[in-house]
């Protein structure tokens, strides 16, 4: 069995009532082993010689609002191999409990706040789970943004000091994953990539973009210059055969929904809901890669 040297936080939001995992790891598809949540239970990260049954196990323990610190003993309690293993929790109500086993390879530790907990072993030293402790604790905007600026400190800090290949970032928030009806909010997975945290980030600003929420102060009416911008780009991209004349008609806006099916933006533009609207950052992003 391989020893994941690996550095991850698990955190909970209270307003966003999120948990979350972020991971990095000299180790292929980090995220097939590491980070476990479920909304409305909490989150592990089962690493070093990880037993990836503590996941499960963990979050059915969680699920029935079992505290982390004993959840944590639980688990260890009957398991020969607890002085090779590490191990991170955060319950339900956003207490924390880690174990860093007595023969985890150095450097190995783990660091507990109000929230979160960062584990990490076969480091460049305790300079890089500080990192990401004080970058976690000092970050804005939702969970998965404050977990993977926490993940990048790490990774500047000198992170795993035997080198790059996978990242994972995991968020699990009560019925926000993809059509509403599960709590797998965020699922990103870099398995193999010499620059595996900065490859994540494009991938969470992707997420962002494709599967964020339209806000209302971002709704733009679809004025003449518009309409004509639009008309002229889907004329470029085949969606539109019409006159460009700045009408909102019948056959452009079939066509724009064509277009937003084809560049997975229907999250930021729903024909039933706002026909004459166009969110901002949908705009933005067809004007950078259509042109302007």
């Amino acid at each position: 069995m391989r020893h994941i040297n690996t550095f991850s936080m698990v955190a909970y939001d209270p307003e966003e009532q999120a948990w979350g995992v972020a991971v990095a790891s000299k180790f292929l598809a980090v995220g097939s082993v590491v980070p476990w949540a479920q909304a409305g239970a909490g989150a592990i990260a089962t690493q070093a010689y990880a037993k990836v049954s503590f996941g499960p196990d963990g979050l059915l323990m969680l699920a029935s609002g079992v505290p982390a610190q004993e959840i944590l003993d639980r688990l260890l309690e009957l398991d020969p191999g607890q002085a090779e293993r590490q191990i991170g929790v955060v319950d339900v109500q956003g207490r924390a409990a880690a174990h860093t086993g007595v023969n985890c390879m150095d450097w190995a530790g783990h660091r507990i706040g109000v929230g979160f907990a960062c584990q990490g072993n076969i480091l460049a030293g305790p300079e890089v789970l500080d990192a990401m402790a004080e970058t976690f604790m000092t970050a804005t905007g939702e969970l998965s943004d404050r977990l993977f600026a926490a993940l990048r400190a790490a990774d500047l800090a000198g992170g795993d000091r035997r080198g790059k290949q996978s990242a994972a970032l995991y968020i699990a928030n009560e019925d926000s994953g993809y059509g509403g009806d599960n709590d797998r909010y965020i699922d990103l997975r870099v398995d193999d990539d010499p620059e595996p945290v900065t490859k994540l980030g494009t991938l969470l600003t992707m997420h962002h973009l494709f599967f964020g929420e339209a806000r209302p102060e971002d709704q733009l009416d679809i004025s003449e210059d518009i309409a004509r911008e639009l008309q002229t780009m889907m004329q470029a991209t085949r969606h539109y055969s019409g006159e460009i004349n700045g009408l909102w008609d019948d056959a452009t806006k079939a066509a724009f929904r064509a277009l937003i099916g084809s560049e997975n933006l229907e999250e930021r533009w729903r024909y039933e809901q706002s026909p004459d609207h166009i969110d901002r950052v949908a705009l933005e992003y067809l004007r950078s890669r259509f042109g302007r």
